[in-house]
């Protein structure tokens, strides 16, 4: 059987997908395989996407803006997957970074960490546009003193939602993971 292979920036997005994915696409066969940085991963797609040999595999890269031009970062990364591959890759930009993600469901975050004030923070004008929010993982921070990445990431894998989550680029990924999982029952 086929999966789907996350080629991801950072660890922290390999313990989210690994606690999340199963719980919103339990019948997703899939690996992630997570990289140290943006640079270790632009440099490791070309030859991961060339040498890999599994028949019918799909993949799906996933990085942080960290504030650069969204399309022409997607255009870059979706031209380092041309050279290891033509078809059944799918680049996604979490915008700004990961845990724009987490600021897109307040309810989440305050499930995830026990404290309801976090509910409230949808309504600030800052956190209302969670994927404009300039370095989410230190508002986060700033909202949540004990946050990390790592753990946090697993707190919130339990958490996050298809339905309640206002983070565009979160949608547009799991929008993008719901296709390729289709194509690969057909």
């Amino acid at each position: 059987m086929s999966r789907v292979v996350f080629l991801l920036e950072e660890y922290s997005m390999k313990v989210l997908l690994d606690g999340m994915l199963p719980r919103l696409l339990p019948d997703l066969p899939f690996l992630c395989v997570p990289h140290e940085g943006k640079h270790d991963l632009e440099k490791s797609v070309p030859r991961k996407l060339r040498a890999w040999r599994e028949p019918g595999a799909r993949f799906v890269v996933i990085r942080d803006n960290d504030g650069s031009d969204c399309l022409a970062l997607k255009e870059k990364l979706a031209k380092l997957c041309r050279k290891g591959r033509d078809d059944n890759v799918l680049v996604r930009i979490a915008c700004q970074e990961l845990e724009a993600w987490y600021i897109g469901e307040p309810d989440a975050l305050a499930d995830a960490y026990g404290d309801e004030a976090l509910r409230d923070i949808g309504r600030k004008a800052r956190f209302r546009d969670a994927d404009t929010v300039q370095q989410p993982s230190a508002a986060v921070e700033r909202l949540v003193p004990e946050f990390q990445k790592v753990s946090g990431a697993r707190r919130m894998a339990r958490f996050l939602s298809k339905e309640r989550n206002r983070s565009t680029s979160f949608q547009v990924l799991l929008a993008g993971i719901d296709r390729l999982h289709a194509g690969m029952k057909d």
